[in-house]
């Protein structure tokens, strides 16, 4: 195999120095990685509500909230759901709401402009059932036209076709906390009081408060519900009060040392609401341990207040360490040994939800944040094992006794379909996301191809033990999974681009021999490279297939095709050299002086349609990865 040298090796070296430098020089003295994981301006507005609920605003900076939101509004007057995505509805109201509660007056021009905006495309009543619920606490909306959850749900035996832990980890985290919400349907008092009902297009007193219909079987959903309202209005729910007590004490055994809940904002969010609406006290060490939580969460400015939904230190310092090793940082590099050693720390030796449908595994996982007990997660899981073998470190007997732990709590999370999912196993059916309360579609959590392809490559790279039969369902699995034009769904990162690069990374490690399905999935990497020789795709490929791997170019996604067209290479001898060297140009040219990179696109999924993320690391370490790999194939080319 031979790499042409159009691109000179002396900038990829420069390159490579002055991206490890910069992500050397802010390592945690601690030893991690972590930087900012943003979404939309939902998750801020929300936690105003939370604060004006329990009257704890004071004590925040909430007044820089009012800049932060004003600086997040379009030209066009809405708020968006990613970057450039001409603005979102739901989105929309809950940022007004956050302004009207931080005084803002529905006079005032940027408000005027939210309004033209929300209007025209239905208002309030053409939201979400979570902005919908957001506003019924404080009196906007109508509990009538939210869904019933009867808490009995939380005493249905385990051999019930359906329990909570049928639900996505985080679906459920955030649902049963609200059992007690839903179930005394609260309206809070609040410091200003406020109406948005200019925002009912219909007018307020028109507003049909109802759930929205279907016109086919899944109006089933809604004659149920209307049934759960009538045993409501009748004060006969049965198991009422037992029901609400077992969720109660699932909410408080869930809740770490640190405060948080699940690790996730809504799940957070939810159970303080929760906890308000059970009549707890602010002063109460639960809620105060949770309501701290929230405030690690904040990213404050000297003019702005944000928060994120959900913090990223083991996964950033994971993929961080991965691509100063594949960029040629020596494996006993001191800042690599103390992340190594931080990585040891974090490993969760304790049985979380998982283990209720796994009866088998063994506990060994990472989760995604600092604390998170209850729900380590596989992908995680899998990168911190190739982190943690790609390191040399003092004390080699823990280190490979905790990836040998992490990798036998994997094998047992194996799916039926033969591919991984991230939380769960067989967390998979489906009609939970038809119900009218799941309208972000993302109540279940089954296997997928890039998680299954991340422990495949985990697999191959760090030569793992695990049973021929798993791997083989697992490369069956992908196998069928391929699309017509030879790419792969990316759950997690947005989207066809990062599933293809995952899955060639994978067949190359694990399953050369498959060379027409690398063959297929490299060519379609080639074929939608941008004329600037960078990658992109945008997140509406999630709604319209036909836009896959279309988007303005990326450093991150430009690094996956690399990094997929490099593995693709080591496996079928075939290089496409014309596409890879563009690539690499690319990365070169956009690098800043410092080091980095910038984008403003979202290239990290939450919920597919529904909610993305923007990994303010990505576009650091990945581009770093694949200069790293480029620079190896030259060197063994040559």
């Amino acid at each position: 195999m031979q790499i042409l040298d159009q691109v000179e090796v002396s900038n990829v070296k420069s390159a490579i120095a002055t991206s490890q430098e910069h992500l050397l020089s802010i390592q945690h003295p601690d030893g991690y990685w972590w930087a900012e994981l943003e979404s939309n301006v939902t998750i801020t507005s929300e936690v105003v509500l939370l604060h004006k609920v329990w009257g704890t605003d004071r004590a925040r900076p909430l007044h820089k909230v009012e800049a932060y939101l004003r600086s997040q509004q379009r030209d066009h007057g809405g708020w968006e759901l990613f970057y450039g995505d001409g603005g979102e509805l739901s989105t929309s109201v809950e940022a007004y709401m956050s302004l009207k509660l931080l005084g803002v007056p529905a006079s005032d021009p940027a408000m005027l402009r939210a309004r033209n905006f929300i209007l025209p495309r239905g208002g309030i009543s053409r939201t979400r059932i979570f902005t919908k619920l957001h506003l019924a606490l404080i009196g906007c909306y109508d509990w009538r036209g939210l869904p019933s959850l009867p808490p009995w749900i939380m005493l249905l035996p385990a051999n019930f076709p359906f329990t909570i832990y049928e639900m996505s980890s985080w679906a459920r985290g955030s649902t049963v906390p609200l059992l007690f919400v839903l179930d005394r349907k609260p309206i809070f008092p609040i410091d200003p009081v406020i109406t948005v009902d200019e925002l009912y297009a219909e007018g307020r007193n028109n507003a049909q408060f109802e759930l929205p219909r279907s016109g086919d079987w899944r109006d089933l959903f809604n004659v149920l519900d209307n049934g759960f309202k009538l045993a409501e209005d009748l004060n006969v729910v049965p198991w009422r009060s037992e029901g609400v007590k077992a969720a109660e004490r699932w909410v408080l055994e869930r809740q770490e040392a640190t405060g948080d809940w699940g690790g996730i904002i809504p799940a957070m969010l939810n159970s303080l609401l929760a906890l308000r609406a059970l009549n707890y006290d602010a002063a109460d060490p639960v809620v105060e341990r949770g309501l701290q939580a929230v405030d690690r969460f904040a990213t404050e400015t000297d003019s702005t207040y944000r928060i994120q939904p959900c913090i990223s230190p083991i996964w950033d310092t994971a993929l961080v360490m991965r691509s100063l090793v594949d960029s040629g940082l020596e494996p006993d590099h001191p800042a690599l040994v103390k992340g190594g050693e931080w990585l040891l720390s974090k490993q969760i030796l304790d049985y979380g939800d998982w283990s209720i449908k796994n009866q088998q595994g063994q506990p060994g996982g990472w989760a995604f944040e600092f604390e998170n007990r209850f729900y380590p997660d596989v992908d995680d899981t899998a990168v911190v094992v190739m982190a943690l073998a790609a390191v040399r470190l003092p004390d080699e007997p823990r280190q490979q006794a905790a990836i040998a732990r992490a990798v036998s709590w994997i094998a047992t999370m194996q799916c039926q379909p033969g591919g991984w999912a991230a939380f769960d196993l067989d967390n998979n059916q489906d009609w939970l996301n038809q119900l009218p309360y799941g309208d972000l579609k993302a109540m279940i959590d089954p296997n997928t191809v890039d998680v299954t392809a991340r422990v495949l490559e985990m697999i191959g790279r760090c030569n793992s033990s695990m049973a021929t039969q798993r791997i083989e369902r697992a490369l069956s699995y992908l196998r069928q999974e391929q699309e017509p034009e030879g790419c792969w769904f990316g759950r997690w990162g947005v989207n066809y681009i990062y599933g293809t690069s995952g899955v060639l990374t994978a067949l190359s490690l694990i399953a050369p021999q498959s060379h027409q399905s690398i063959q297929r999935g490299a060519n379609w990497l080639v074929s939608c490279q941008n004329s600037d020789g960078g990658w992109g795709e945008t997140c509406r490929s999630y709604d319209n297939p036909a836009l896959k791997g279309q988007g303005v170019s990326t450093a991150s996604q430009t690094a996956w095709a690399l990094i997929g067209l490099m593995a693709a290479a080591e496996a079928t001898g075939q290089l496409a050299e014309a596409a890879v060297q563009r690539g690499i140009r690319y990365l070169l040219q956009s690098q800043r002086a410092d080091g980095t990179w910038d984008e403003d696109y979202f290239t990290g999924t939450g919920f597919p349609s529904h909610f993305y993320l923007k990994y303010h690391l990505y576009q650091q370490h990945f581009p770093l990865t694949a200069l790293g790999r480029y620079r190896n194939l030259w060197h063994s080319s040559t």
